[in-house]
This record gives C-alpha cells, structure tokens and sequence, in this order.
C-alpha cells in the first residue's frame, strides 16, 4: 500500500479494512498513527523508557487480539487511551505490590544530601504537584491528568471511564479538593 493512501484512510476505515482482510497493513496504519502517543502515555505514567516500551507493544498487541470488539460507540482514540490507561495502572498496581518486599531496605536507606542547583529550584512546584498527585487515589489522580495534562473534554473522560458527563464532572471536582487538601497537608495553606 502506497504511503499517500494512508493519509485518506480514517481510524474507522482503518479498522474496517483490516477486520475484512485481515492485510497488516491496515493495522500499521493505526500502529503508525497511535503508537508515539501511547508510549508516551506509559512513560507519563510508567516513569519508565524500557517499561513503556513494553508496555506499548503489549497494548497493540491487545488492539490486534482484540481490534473486533470495538463497537464504534466512541473514537477508536479515546478506545486505545483507555486501554492504555488499564494497562498502566495495572502494572504500577504489580510495582507497588513487588516494592513491599523490600520496603525495609528502603526505609533504613541513608539520606542522601544534595545541593540544590539554581535550575533546580524551578522545578520545585513540578515536584510539589508530582507528590500531590502521587498521594491521589489513582482514579482522581487519573480524571486530573486527563482533563489538564492530556486536555481531554469532559465528554472525552466520561467516555474512556464509561460515565456520564456530570459524574465525571463531580470526579473532577472532589479530586481538585482532594489535591488542595494533599497540598495544604505537605506544604501547608498560604
């Protein structure tokens, strides 16, 4: 297949070429198109290169396995992203269940002082707002960084969480109160 034809083909048509003649390279159209974005997903929330590569290949691999089920009730995007998002949380939910077997190694480490560097001191509020977010559950954790990382819409998050719009707006408005009041915990109120 030509790389010019590519560009006319939508996710839709996409998907329904390959379901029709199983040819890989309709898949590779979505591959190509989708596979940046959800590895940089896994990063995001993976917070690692070799993780989210794996991770990314096993998603695709999923959407391969499982590109039939997708009903068209929602973008095949926002289909991908919430895949992308299970897949994540599930493995940080297998790190942190693996990270209890040598938390006392952890805990007993000796500090380790470093200087701070000027350029370092503009990060500060990044990793005020990292820590906040990681004290989240992860579902709010989750709607906070879809709707003002990824800028997502409401009706986009409502669709990915299979909600409707004004509980995902209710989500988002606990989950700000929650993150004010993480941040008012460890920084204190201003």
């Amino acid at each position: 297949m030509a790389p010019e034809i590519h560009k006319g083909i939508d996710d839709d048509q996409a998907i329904s070429l390959f379901l029709a003649s199983r040819d890989n390279a309709y898949f590779d159209i979505l591959f190509k198109r989708y596979s940046g974005k959800v590895y940089a997903k896994c990063i995001s929330i993976l917070k690692d290169e070799v993780l989210a590569g794996d991770a990314t290949q096993e998603i695709f691999t999923k959407i391969f396995l499982n590109l039939s089920k997708f009903t068209g009730k929602s973008k095949f995007s926002t289909w991908l992203y919430s895949i992308t998002y299970n897949y994540c949380i599930d493995q940080v939910r297998k790190q942190k269940k693996g990270q209890g077997l040598f938390s006392d190694e952890i805990e007993n480490a000796p500090d380790v002082v470093e200087e701070v560097q000027d350029e370092e001191l503009l990060t500060m509020e990044i990793n005020r707002l990292k820590e906040v977010l990681d004290n989240l559950p992860e579902g709010d954790k989750a709607v906070l960084i879809m709707k003002y990382s990824e800028e997502m819409s409401i009706i986009e998050i409502a669709e990915t969480f299979q909600k409707s719009e004004s509980a995902i707006k209710m989500k988002l408005m606990r989950a700000k109160q929650k993150a004010k009041q993480v941040y008012d915990e460890l920084y204190g109120s201003n």
